[in-house]
């Protein structure tokens, strides 16, 4: 029977058009074979990626390629590419490490970010920005009634965007390979390399075989999926209560205000959390919601479909993707460095606890944790102790909001989120006041 090399096959079907009996099957993001395989081996050159072999017997390990550079970061999404980015401008040699074979898909987010978080790192670019924002609606229902708020921006500036992210990521990872790193995709890191309890570097697996890759520092910005904490010692594991998990569509044909993002604070419907409506242009908008993890017997996605189907104006649309997810929305661990390692973004909890939104806090993360990392190089010194200065600038600054975000929303249990003084609240942290 014909075998599939994971590591190199990029499910692009094009062996499956070839096979006489059909025993080739494209799923999603794997390729499946079947017992009907004849073993013709017609599929074997159809293959881009010498993905296939005839049998297992004949499949040939990749040699193991060794390699070594001053930081690998582990995960191109923004935290990621701007830690890439931040860390080969200081002159380091840098390798961004994406598991993925396209950096930015699939999108796992709902797409907005403050102007305020953006400016500091890139320029607005029609390119990746999908809608410009400059209010926001807060819709909460209580008894099966709903009341309306209205968040505006201060003053001209703009509440913020909401983005392309499948554009946006790549342009960050394009910025950090213009500032020196050497970006590789569809490359899995597998474990860390230590010599005793210091992380010395990761070992990775892509398309060209096994790399053990040497680094004074590793950066782990591998999402709330991270392993790389977890593989470095650093306690990870999220409260149950302190992840929302999400499903949303993208819905097209549909009739929506271009410059507000909608926000549905409805305690039955989305426990814990909240429906969002954002536009993203052309009758487009991301549709969305998210429930605090076991308050709900419902899946998140029957929870959307529920809301979707009781307001007219997104019924009539139509739903071109579906993702979905988990969103932290806990205190970062209690340590996000250990000796030769740090974490950034999702994988360090970086998550605002209020309102779920973290692309503008992974970015600030990746710039700090790339800064420290070059600046205990450039000492010699990549210990914990060394670089501990980016968990003590972390907390001192956008930490201490989250702290505040954090302690905010424990004070008001998920029934008491329709109340005047949570809507104040949750005015002020999407970005306008009530």
């Amino acid at each position: 029977m014909i075998s599939v090399d994971a590591a190199r096959c990029c499910y692009c079907g094009a062996c499956v058009s070839v096979c006489p009996v059909g025993a080739l099957d494209l799923q999603e993001t794997r390729l499946a074979v079947s017992e009907e395989c004849m073993e013709c081996g017609l599929c074997l050159p159809a293959c881009p990626m010498g993905a296939l072999r005839a049998t297992e017997a004949q499949v040939r390990p990749l040699p193991t390629i060794r390699d070594s550079c001053d930081v690998v970061v582990v995960g191109a999404g923004p935290g990621g590419a701007v830690a890439a980015w931040e860390a080969a401008a200081h002159g380091l040699s840098v390798l961004l490490l994406e598991k993925r074979q396209e950096i930015g898909s699939p999108v796992r987010c709902a797409e907005g970010i403050g102007h305020d978080a953006l400016l500091p790192f890139i320029e607005p670019d029609p390119a990746w920005i999908s809608a410009r924002i400059s209010s926001a609606r807060i819709i909460t229902v209580h008894d099966g009634r709903e009341r309306v708020w209205q968040a505006q921006g201060r003053g001209e500036r703009q509440v913020g965007y909401v983005l392309e992210r499948r554009v946006f990521d790549r342009v960050l990872a394009e910025k950090a390979a213009l500032a020196g790193a050497r970006v590789q995709v569809k490359t899995a890191a597998l474990g860390l390399l230590r010599e005793g309890q210091r992380v010395v570097g990761v070992v990775a697996e892509g398309p060209w075989g096994r790399r053990e890759i040497a680094a004074r520092v590793v950066i782990g910005a591998d999402g709330i999926e991270s392993r790389v904490g977890r593989w470095a010692g650093l306690e990870t594991t999220l409260p149950q209560q302190d992840q929302m998990t999400c499903a949303q569509f993208l819905l097209a044909g549909i009739d929506v205000a271009p410059h507000c993002t909608c926000y549905y604070l409805d305690p039955v419907l989305a426990p814990g959390g909240y429906a969002w409506v954002f536009p993203k242009g052309g009758q487009r908008a991301n549709v969305g919601l998210g429930v605090q993890a076991g308050l709900s017997a419902s899946a998140p996605v029957e929870l959307l479909t529920r809301f979707i189907e009781s307001h007219a104006f997104l019924s009539q649309g139509n739903p071109v993707t579906l993702i979905a997810g988990g969103v932290p929305v806990a205190m970062p661990p209690a340590r996000l460095v250990t000796d030769g390692c740090l974490l950034v973004g999702d994988a360090a909890r970086q998550v605002d606890p209020l309102t779920g939104g973290g692309i503008g806090n992974a970015m600030a993360a990746g710039r700090l944790a790339g800064r420290v990392a070059a600046s205990a190089i450039a000492a010699g010194d990549v210990s914990a102790v060394a670089l501990s200065r980016y968990e003590h600038e972390w907390a001192a600054g956008i930490g201490r909001q989250m702290a505040r975000n954090f302690r905010l929303r424990a004070r008001f249990p998920p029934a008491e989120r329709c109340s005047e003084r949570f809507l104040s609240v949750f005015a002020m942290a999407v970005g306008g006041s009530k």
